[in-house]
């Protein structure tokens, strides 16, 4: 089929559906949405406070100050995510409008990983932080184990990727290899891997520690590595059956 087909032939065709089979009646179904939205719109919560919990790493010197600032650039994330999803559901879809070096689709889409991997990105942050630290627990400390051979080379795997990576460091669990591994990230879309489930994420971009330890990302990875909340992050894995 031609594909580009006009509106008004696709309509024709739609209409001799009833006639020439379900392949057609579907074709013209797919046909009348062209002025309607293709997903329906769907916005996500803007986070309104940091976790309580999460302020007990001023004990380890990450300071409530660095988190209310850390707030809003998540409440930012939240914000410009469902600015994309409005504009994507009110702007007209057209493929010849298309284009990969420029066009609004392209735009949209593109920031659009930018602002939604940025919200959960801190989602997973804020969520697994105000913890007591130390050594992982439960499953999820099975699974370091039996990937990195102990904690502690774990830990210092995880310290070294933080130190290495330009905005991220995450603990992922690979559904297909069954075993946990600690990615590297740049900016908040770099470097997807799919068929992954984000246990833990750990913000090493200036923002999240520069307050308290200036340049030394370093000792904010240590004193970062004394609040992890271990009974999140396995939480984490059992809402999607890690095992």
């Amino acid at each position: 089929m031609d594909l580009d087909m006009t509106r008004r032939e696709l309509l024709r065709l739609g209409a001799a559906g009833a006639v020439l089979g379900p392949s057609f009646s579907l074709l013209s179904s797919a046909s009348t949405l062209s002025e309607e939205t293709a997903m329906e719109l769907k916005l996500v919560t803007v986070p309104q406070a940091i976790p309580e919990k999460v302020y007990t790493s001023e004990r380890v010197g990450i300071s409530r100050k660095t988190h209310d600032e850390h707030l809003k650039l998540w409440q930012g994330y939240a914000n410009k995510t469902n600015e994309i999803r409005k504009a994507l559901a009110e702007m007209e879809v057209d493929p010849a409008k298309a284009n990969q070096i420029y066009s609004m689709m392209r735009a949209l889409k593109v920031d659009y990983t930018f602002a939604y991997e940025g919200y959960i990105n801190h989602n997973v942050y804020f969520e697994t932080m105000g913890g007591e630290g130390g050594p992982a627990t439960g499953k999820v400390a099975e699974l370091i184990n039996e990937a990195y051979g102990s904690f502690e080379k774990w830990a210092a795997e995880f310290k070294a990727t933080g130190i290495a990576g330009r905005g991220w460091v995450y603990l992922a669990y690979d559904h297909a290899e069954k075993r946990v591994f600690n990615y590297i990230g740049d900016a908040q879309n770099s470097f997807p891997i799919w068929n992954h489930t984000l246990l833990l994420a750990m913000d090493v971009y200036e923002h999240a520690y520069y307050l308290d330890f200036q340049t030394a990302r370093a000792k904010y990875i240590d004193a970062y590595m004394q609040c992890i909340d271990w009974d999140a992050v396995n939480a984490r894995g059992a809402a999607v059956s890690v095992s």
